[in-house]
């Protein structure tokens, strides 16, 4: 196959970015040789603006991209967003009810280009550091209750699932929750998912009749990858991931997104 009305869009953590959060030189080149050959290339993450900038400005992205999670459709190049889904006003209450539950947790809230932090933990702060965000902390109560795109749970691996679990019952009408990394559990609007973003994106692009391919590692990728033309794992996704996925290829430290392109040049 040649790479002319074929689209990629990548998941970056854990799947395109190794664990040192680089990109590989031979799949920077090989993803520079499929635009050289027509093929459109993405992301898809559940990083905001800030925290996705700097990566997709190194990948030189020359069309928009999903972001929160499938969440906004962002033109980084014209700095605009394109199309967004935001949170029902009384999502607030979810989050009131898990910080009254689990006071330890670390809650996150992005709204456009913002960031704010309305319950820290250590996990926060981690994040924050890693991602080189400075973010506004407040209490939930100041926060603008419009525009919520995504709210992130921070909180150590070991004992998340008593978040999840408590979301299924008592924080689950009217929104969609997605577990994105072993610490991430993400609250988004309901019927958003990577998935549902990458359809959007093709609409607004006028590219629905496009060959896709959709890789990823976690949860928060199932739906992307699951509907995809061509869904791909990487050796080191869930196992959800890679049951949804029509091929597997090595793991975020080996270059899969050659893989990948090396994979499509051959069907």
């Amino acid at each position: 196959m040649n790479f002319e009305k074929v689209v990629i869009m990548t998941d970056l953590d854990g799947t395109l970015l190794d664990d040192k959060k680089q990109i590989s030189e031979k799949d920077m080149a090989a993803i520079d040789e499929f635009r050289k050959g027509g093929g459109i290339f993405t992301v898809a993450t559940g990083r905001g603006v800030a925290m996705a900038r700097s990566i997709v400005e190194k990948l030189k992205v020359d069309i928009p991209c999903v972001i929160f999670n499938g969440a906004a459709v962002y033109d980084f190049n014209e700095k605009r967003f394109l199309w967004h889904s935001s949170m029902p006003d009384f999502a607030v209450g979810y989050i009131k009810t898990l910080m009254k539950q689990f006071p330890d947790i670390g809650i996150e809230v992005l709204r456009g280009e913002e960031v704010f932090v309305v319950n820290n933990n250590k996990t926060v702060d981690e994040h924050m550091a890693i991602e080189n965000v400075v973010p506004v902390y407040m209490d939930i109560d100041d926060v603008p209750k419009d525009g919520w795109l995504k709210v992130l749970i921070a909180y150590p691996p070991e004992k998340i699932d008593r978040i999840i679990e408590f979301t299924k019952t008592n924080c689950n009408i009217g929104v969609n929750w997605v577990h994105s990394s072993p610490m991430y559990y993400e609250m988004l609007p309901e019927g958003i998912s990577k998935g549902a973003g990458y359809k959007k994106l093709l609409e607004i692009l006028g590219k629905t009749d496009y060959f896709t391919v959709a890789s990823g590692d976690f949860g928060n990728d199932y739906e992307m990858v699951r509907t995809a033309d061509l869904g791909v794992a990487v050796a080191n996704a869930q196992q959800a991931v890679k049951d949804a996925a029509k091929l597997i290829v090595g793991d975020n430290n080996s270059s899969p997104m050659a893989q990948i392109i090396e994979h499509i040049r051959g069907l």
